[in-house]
């Protein structure tokens, strides 16, 4: 029984090598190309952390402005972990600056929207647009409540169709960390979302099942 909006698009990780060997090379076009594929993923990521649009893209450009620089020491691997990695980092610097002014308002993380990336079918009705807009911001907010690690998880996993091992190397943790969060925080968000699972069909009505 999981969330209601676990869609990703299809990852094909032999197009990031290849888009990284010619980087490498010193093909400008094809570091952007990398950019394009990525940037939504590291956006979500990062406004997961931050809880703070404007932070989380200034995070965001910062972290591939480091993976630019830091290119030629990728040498294999999963490019979307190496990214990501170094934009959570990026976001555990900005935590921990003496200057960063933490933004925890509901208002202000469900603001954010659609950063264009996962959530949002092009196919979908204005209705269907509006009852989904709806339903996300409800998901950010609920994000929101839980605490960093287990929306970091959360993010990853449920909300970006990463799995364990991915989701693991990114946060740095092993794999059972991963799923004690995920259920942990799971379990949290089903308590704050349990109107959206049952309109959605993907939990019981209190009264189903009473002879």
């Amino acid at each position: 029984m999981g969330l209601p909006i676990m869609t990703t698009p299809d990852y094909n990780e032999a197009d990031d090598h290849l888009l990284m060997q010619r980087a490498q090379g010193g093909d400008l076009a094809a570091f952007n190309a990398i950019v394009e594929r990525h940037q939504k993923h590291a956006y979500n990521l990062a406004l997961s952390i931050l809880r703070d649009p404007s932070a989380a893209e200034d995070a965001t450009q910062e972290g591939f402005f480091s993976a630019y620089r830091a290119m030629g020491r990728f040498n294999g691997g999963n490019l979307r972990s190496w990214l990501l990695t170094i934009v959570a980092n990026r976001c555990r610097d900005v935590l921990r600056s003496p200057q960063r002014k933490r933004n925890s308002s509901l208002e202000a993380f469900t603001e954010a929207g659609d950063p264009g990336g996962i959530w949002r079918d092009p196919s979908h009705t204005p209705e269907e647009a509006a009852l989904q807009n709806e339903t996300v911001n409800t998901v950010h907010a609920a994000l929101a409540k839980l605490p960093e690690d287990q929306r970091l998880i959360i993010s990853l996993v449920d909300l970006q169709g990463m799995d364990y091992e991915e989701a693991a190397r990114i946060t740095n943790v092993s794999l059972g960390t991963v799923k004690s969060r995920l259920s942990r925080g799971r379990d949290r968000l089903r308590t704050v979302l349990r109107p959206i699972l049952e309109l959605s069909g993907d939990l019981p009505r209190p009264d189903e099942g009473k002879g």
